[in-house]
């Protein structure tokens, strides 16, 4: 019985000494890695995907740059430049927090002050410094007080939308994704810009994206 439980000891023994380098090799292929965010990463599927965004964004500020209607005009516009006219009707889940936000970053530093951005996600942090400059609890800070916020001439709005095609066959899959974005004017009702992005691809794996 001794000798047994020696065998047995030595045999498990045995089994983490080899197994050890086995282990350490494979946890050091699964390090991460930095990945290029313009260009495809190593998992990848038939959606939208990081390098889509830069190049649709890159894409749209040209065409915005180039509309004299919004660009060129003697008093900068100011354009509320967020996701919440945003609709996704596509297949795939997106946050489209990463699509506004590219858009808009990449538009203030090309725009230079010819487009003034106003923020509707934090109006409650403006409001509750208003509120406590008017009160006196601080003071005007550099630029005085206004009688209101700032009201807006344009809104970015849009959607996403895609079509899926399937061949059960080869298990190859295809997906059309069209990114359509407009800019409305808040006073008229009339849209003074439209830009699309298409994304068409096809594989015979897809990821999941969340």
């Amino acid at each position: 019985m001794v000798k047994l439980r020696y065998a047995a000891t030595a045999a498990i023994l045995g089994f983490a000494v080899a197994a050890g380098p086995v282990l350490a090799k494979k946890d050091r292929s699964h390090q991460a890695v930095d990945l290029d965010p313009d260009q495809r990463g190593v998992v990848s599927g038939v959606g939208i995907e990081g390098q889509d965004l830069g190049r649709m964004a890159d894409q749209m500020v040209r065409d915005l740059m180039a509309n004299p209607e919004i660009s060129d005009r003697a008093t900068p516009p100011r354009i509320i430049l967020d996701s919440s006219d945003l609709r996704n009707q596509s297949s795939q889940r997106i946050d489209k927090d990463i699509i506004t936000d590219e858009l808009r970053g990449k538009l203030m530093n090309a725009a230079r002050g010819k487009m003034r951005f106003v923020s509707r996600e934090f109006i409650a942090a403006v409001e509750r410094e208003r509120a406590l400059k008017r009160e006196g609890v601080v003071d005007t800070g550099t630029t005085g007080l206004t009688r209101a916020t700032a009201g807006a001439d344009y809104k970015l709005v849009g959607k996403i939308t895609s079509l899926d095609s399937r061949n059960n066959d080869t298990g190859m899959q295809e997906r059309l994704t069209v990114i359509s974005l407009e800019m409305l004017d808040l006073e008229y009702g009339t849209l003074v810009w439209n830009g699309t992005y298409k994304i068409r691809r096809a594989g015979a794996d897809d990821v999941v994206y969340r």
